[in-house]
């Protein structure tokens, strides 16, 4: 069944002091858990602001706020102190929400229980069709947020994402309990909570897309200007970097090392009229990373982290790790497909990794479960997954194997 309209019907889009604390008493008199949803403009705009926020509570009805107009929602906050907030794929709303003041106490998070429950597709559309039987939207998910006035059916699309997010969390509530996994949940739940906002990356500009084409190390240093440059006029004009210049420009100019505007010029990606207006600033980072010594220049691979390597080096660095790496993952992925839930949802594959690299000594069941504790599994995780894999390394041991 389409679901077209909201029940109550849409409702007027909150711009002004005034309509945000009546919107603040109306939630806090409200009954029950309550929806939230944030809609961002990330492919257009900096960042990952919200540029809409959507609460639903019963008794409430739906409330849409327009985060720029009123960018503190901390009266939203405290009227729903203490009260479970439901929200889906959470960990990327959460940031958002709290540059603006809102941050639950309590949560629900329905990609995640969906994940729990081992359903093949977890988008929010397809959860609420497969659960609910009702098919939801999905045509606006990428328009750009920061477009204003927001059109009336973008609104009200905004507005269905909250509809039936409640309905949703009660049908997958009560699925997790009957497959016993509804304190698995609550602790992914307090996880997601809990978790520190991520640090800045060390050399961000190696995510480019396709930066494994270039093959030098002055390449890479022609990478490293053009995306510090990219990054400093998107920050200053409010756009996505992509809209300034694409990965795939930046890429072509440090595989063909252009020399002056003529040959910039006949790079892909540099001619069109967005690129052009930047094109002094394009040269002088060009220039700056030509002029670099070898000493200065990138090397061709990342720093090493603290972690193991990567693990299709293990086989020729360690192959004694490249064994017990292998038995780790069976043994996980043997647990995951008897309880019906991805692997990396079962034990972060990263506590995997580098407890295969580095198992513990004495190896045992509890020294086992007292590493992947301090790697951040859950309790639910280590109780799962700590004899199972002490018994996988310890049948490598016994073979000589290991």
């Amino acid at each position: 069944m389409p679901l077209l309209e909201p029940r109550d019907g849409l409702p007027p889009l909150v711009v002004s002091a005034e309509g945000l604390a009546s919107a603040a008493r109306a939630l806090g008199a409200g009954q029950g858990p309550v929806a939230v949803d944030a809609e961002r403009a990330s492919g257009f705009r900096y960042g990952h602001r919200a540029f809409l926020v959507q609460f639903r509570r019963r008794g409430a009805g739906t409330v849409l706020i327009d985060p720029v107009a009123c960018p503190d929602l901390s009266g939203i906050d405290a009227a729903l102190a203490g009260t479970e907030a439901v929200l889906h794929a959470a960990s990327q709303d959460l940031p958002c929400l709290a540059e603006i003041g809102y941050g639950p106490q309590l949560l629900f998070d329905t990609e995640l229980a969906g994940r729990l429950l081992g359903y093949p597709r977890v988008g929010l559309g397809t959860l609420v069709e497969s659960v609910l039987g009702l098919a939801l939207e999905k045509s606006h998910s990428a328009a750009d947020w920061s477009t204003r006035p927001l059109p009336e059916e973008w609104l009200r699309y905004a507005a269905l994402d909250v509809e039936v997010l409640v309905e949703l969390r009660d049908a997958l509530a009560e699925q997790l309990a009957a497959q016993g996994k509804s304190e698995w949940a609550r602790q992914e739940f307090a996880a997601v909570l809990a978790a520190e906002p991520a640090g800045p990356r060390a050399e961000p500009w190696r995510r480019t897309s396709g930066i494994h084409r270039v093959r030098s190390r002055r390449g890479l240093a022609i990478v490293r200007e053009l995306w510090l440059e990219r990054d400093k006029i998107a920050r200053r004009r409010d756009l996505s970097p992509t809209r300034v210049l694409l990965d795939s420009a930046i890429i072509e100019a440090a595989r063909t090392l252009p020399n002056g505007a003529a040959d910039l010029n006949g790079v892909a990606g540099f001619s069109g009229r967005g690129a052009r207006r930047h094109a002094p600033e394009w040269l002088r980072a060009i220039g700056r990373a030509r002029g670099q010594s070898e000493r200065a220049l990138p090397d061709a691979s990342a720093p090493s982290s603290d972690g193991p390597p990567p693990a299709h080096r293990w086989s020729e660095r360690d192959p004694a790790a490249a064994r017990r790496l292998a038995a780790a993952r069976a043994a996980v992925a043997a647990l995951a497909d008897e309880h019906h839930l991805p692997t990396e949802n079962l034990l972060p594959p990263d506590a995997v990794r580098r407890l295969a690299w580095q198992p513990p000594a004495p190896l045992s069941p509890e020294t086992v479960a007292a590493q992947l504790a301090g790697l951040g599994a859950r309790p639910w995780q280590v109780q799962l997954t700590a004899l199972p894999i002490a018994k996988a390394l310890m049948r490598l041991i016994e073979k000589g194997d290991a």
